[in-house]
């Protein structure tokens, strides 16, 4: 919301002095948001004045048209002579007025003006266009044509409204009377301790069945509805300058007398109004849901399909308008032809979820619908009304029917009931009652009572539902920053939780092993689980859909970790990285078999842990995952030696690095699921309370998901739930015990078949090998159906013996790798190599 100072010095007596800057302070300090004050007019110095074109003389023999022009400015050029001036715009004539800046000036940008000579002519000054004034957008792009009443040589810098400062505020969602001149005004007063003269006082007629008639069917999408007529109006007449200026200043573009004016009330009330031409209206104004499919062409030139949630003015035709959005083309007010002489000006209040839902369903973002979703005031529908009428018979020579129409459906002011001491409670400190009654009532409340007050909210503030709402009135006009900075003090003895350990450690682990953290929006489009060739009826299939996303093209929240970490290695991998590590653990998020409703925690005190618990049911299931994705090199080549590409045992061993941070045992066996690879796929389980649960999968992707999603190939990826994994743990891994005694290597090579995975293996060796058996490592896989026949695999381990409290023999270290051999032998049909 753009705000004139000009324009706001109307309702509030500012001290002189008071500068734009000082007025942002304020305005700040009560909780708007100021981001900017606008200087318009900055560095800009005279003299520019009004002036008359006397005579036009086309110069030829130039690539674009130029014109020598000769102008009235009357004395402002010391000698009354006409003024001599090249000008190649062409939207102007002999008798038009204009403004003219003479040499000595100054325009904004630090543009100085002097008599130079040019196109063979000496130009003494410019006649100005609005750009170069810093108008801002009026719509011509050309010469500003003055109306003819206008005296030569007038100072337009005053009569321009040239120099001003202008206010740009960033309205949140729950201050939608910021909207508004009167809005920003009434704050302003409360910052300043003035009074406010409110724009919305206006002596209104009362309704009478004379009025337009208008019918509401649906009370609950509209609860307002007033309709004035204005006759007579004269088709020729247009907007003054003092109020294309304003809108100007506003930010917005002037068009006609009768949409300026609305659009000027708008902006000053905060009430949106929209303006028929009574001639193009056939009948009664309904307000109804539309029918499904209905056509309604809106003003911006769109056929646009109705949705049956819709909400729609209608005459006997059908839909005449989107209502609270855009008005319809086929009732416009055509500036162009200039026929208009009746308009019917219409000031409704829309129920604001409607109309954020209309907005959003066409993508027709709207200075009305803005304003409407963020809450207006009801009551001002007939101020606005009103001041609509009296500006169109002031300005356009109107005559306003006697005829009101106000359609209300019944409702009763909200109250709510307070302790006096709330604000207290929230805030830490001791305001006491005196200052909350007194800042409520600034707010614009009626409030009554002593220990318990009962509070009676404005209409303008429908923001206002509960008595933290209240509070928070009371303390930001007691100031933010007088609230006492006071540091919470945790028990003794808590520090960091099992869980938050484990996933500090998890991190520290993959970042020492070479991966490079990324953590991602938890935020998923739903077909991403097509690209991952997940079943139909898989369980990660089930989201959780956001009501308000931050983005329509994402508006589910993930269920794994992958579609985040796939689409940052594409984009590393795109932009010239291609030997890439990253992990990510977060949250994943799963619906609940029961929907429950969450509880609205209180302010003043600590949520009980009963409370919490329930809040907890009431959100989704939200486990902690971890994941990692692999593509390019996982070693460098150099000159010591060839690199290696990464493959699917990295991503095994990143599942086999988080499980020894957890100190537990991970099984690994082949598996199948999703966006993996069927032949090169790890599924990952731990046992938890003796039973085993899968919790991941590790390996290469299949190519099929690498080229939908455009990855490189051979891409490797794991994923796994750290919940469970921590539920499977012994605690904090404890530090190995250091023997003195030395220790004993046995080598073993056995042949297996090649179906027989290793792990199956190396579990039969290290319980066949007993206590003594410290270490075992699988060091060498070789395949020759030459030597080893059809079908077989030799695996070669690496044991290492250790006693605690000797040194072992030869014999003791033969005869456990002998144990190990055999019961290898007795599980998975091992035999020793050669």
């Amino acid at each position: 919301m753009r705000v004139p100072l000009s324009w706001l010095r109307e309702y509030v007596d500012l001290p002189a002095t008071e500068t734009g800057r000082d007025v942002q302070a304020k305005l700040i300090s009560v909780g708007l948001e100021v981001e900017t004050v606008e200087q318009l007019g900055d560095g800009l110095k005279g003299p520019l004045v009004v002036g008359k074109v006397l005579t036009i003389e086309e110069l030829e023999g130039f690539k674009k048209p130029i014109r020598f022009c000769t102008v009235d400015v009357g004395h402002a050029n010391g000698t009354g002579e006409p003024q001599e001036i090249v000008c190649g715009a062409r939207n102007f004539a002999v008798g038009d007025k204009v403004v003219v800046v003479l040499p000595g000036a100054v325009l904004p940008g630090d543009f100085a003006i002097a008599a130079r000579k040019t196109y063979g002519k000496t130009s003494h000054g410019m006649i100005c266009s609005g750009d170069e004034l810093g108008m801002g957008d009026d719509g011509s792009h050309g010469i500003i044509v003055l109306p003819p009443e206008h005296e030569v040589g007038t100072d337009a810098i005053e009569l321009l409204q040239l120099v001003d400062e202008v206010l740009d505020i960033a309205v949140t969602p729950d201050r939608g009377y910021a909207l508004s001149i009167r809005g920003v005004a009434r704050e302003t007063a409360t910052a300043y301790g003035l009074p406010l003269r409110d724009p919305a006082l206006l002596d209104v007629p009362q309704p009478n069945a004379f009025g337009y008639p208008v019918q509401v069917a649906d009370p609950m999408g509209c609860d307002r509805f007033t309709a004035r007529t204005v006759t007579g109006l004269d088709p020729e007449a247009r907007s003054p300058l003092w109020l294309t200026r304003r809108l100007q200043k506003a930010g917005m573009r002037p068009i006609s007398l009768a949409v300026d004016i609305t659009n000027y009330v708008m902006l000053e009330l905060g009430q949106p109004l929209h303006a028929y031409d009574r001639s193009r209206v056939q009948g009664p104004i309904g307000v109804r849901r539309a029918t499904q499919g209905e056509k309604l062409t809106t003003l911006d030139g769109a056929k646009r399909t109705l949705d049956a949630e819709d909400l729609v003015i209608t005459d006997d035709r059908g839909p005449i308008g989107l209502a609270g959005v855009m008005g319809g083309a086929n009732t416009e007010i055509d500036d162009t032809e200039g026929t208009t002489t009746e308009v019917v000006v219409e000031a409704a209040h829309f129920n604001a979820i409607s109309i954020s839902r209309t907005a959003r369903r066409h993508k027709l973002a709207s200075e009305a619908s803005k304003r409407f979703e963020r809450g207006v005031d009801p009551q001002a529908a007939s101020a606005a009304a009103q001041r609509t009428v009296d500006l169109l018979v002031l300005l356009a020579g109107g005559t306003a029917d006697a005829g009101v129409t106000e359609v209300i459906a019944p409702s009763a002011p909200h109250t709510i009931t307070i302790p006096a001491n709330h604000p207290d409670k929230v805030a830490g400190v001791a305001y006491g009652r005196e200052t909350v009654v007194r800042r409520l009532q600034e707010v614009g409340c009626d409030v009554y009572g002593q220990d318990e007050l009962i509070v009676t909210v404005p209409s303008w503030r429908p923001d206002l539902t509960d008595p933290n709402d209240l509070a928070e009135e009371v303390i930001r006009l007691e100031g933010y920053e007088n609230l006492p900075s006071t540091l919470p003090k945790p028990p003794a003895g808590r520090g960091l939780t099992d869980r938050q350990r484990l996933h500090r450690r998890i991190g520290r682990a993959l970042a020492g092993a070479g991966y490079v953290e990324a953590p991602n929006y938890p935020f998923i489009d739903e077909h991403v689980f097509d690209q991952l060739g997940l079943a139909t009826d898989d369980p990660n299939r089930k989201v959780v859909k956001l009501v308000n996303p931050l983005s329509d093209e994402e508006p589910a929240l993930r269920t794994t970790l992958l579609p985040g970490l796939l689409g940052a290695l594409r984009r590393n991998d795109g932009r010239g990285s291609h030997d890439l590590a990253l992990f990510e653990t977060g949250l994943v998020f799963h619906p609940r078999e029961e929907l429950k409703i969450a509880v609205r925690l209180p302010v003043d005190r600590r949520p009980t842990d009963e409370e919490i618990a329930s809040l907890t049911e009431a959100l989704p299931v939200q486990p902690r995952h971890a994941a990692v994705v692999l593509a390019g090199a996982r070693e460098q080549a150099g000159w010591w030696g060839k690199g290696r590409p990464a493959d699917w045992a990295d991503a095994v061993e990143a599942a086999r690095v988080l499980a020894r941070e957890a100190g537990t045992e991970l099984v690994v066996r082949g598996g199948q699921y999703g966006p993996w690879h069927p032949g090169r796929c790890a599924e990952l389980a731990v046992v938890v309370e003796g039973v085993e649960q899968v919790i991941g999968y590790a390996g290469e992707l299949h190519p099929g998901v690498l080229k939908t999603l455009g990855l490189p190939a051979r891409t490797s990826a794991m994923e796994l739930d750290l919940d469970v994994l921590e539920l499977a743990s012994s605690g904090v891994p404890k530090g190995p015990k250091i023997s003195t005694f030395p220790v004993a290597t046995q080598d073993v090579a056995l042949v297996v078949d090649v179906a027989v995975p290793h792990t199956g293996v190396e579990a039969a060796l290290r319980e066949g090998a007993g206590e003594l058996l410290e270490s075992i490592r699988l060091f060498d896989v070789y395949e020759n159906a030459a030597q080893l026949g059809e079908g077989k695999k030799s695996l070669a381990y690496a044991l290492r013996f250790r006693a605690a409290d000797r040194t072992l023999t030869v014999d003791e270290a033969s005869a456990a790798r002998d144990a190990a051999v055999s019961l290898a032998g007795e599980r998975v049909g091992a035999v020793l190599r050669g």
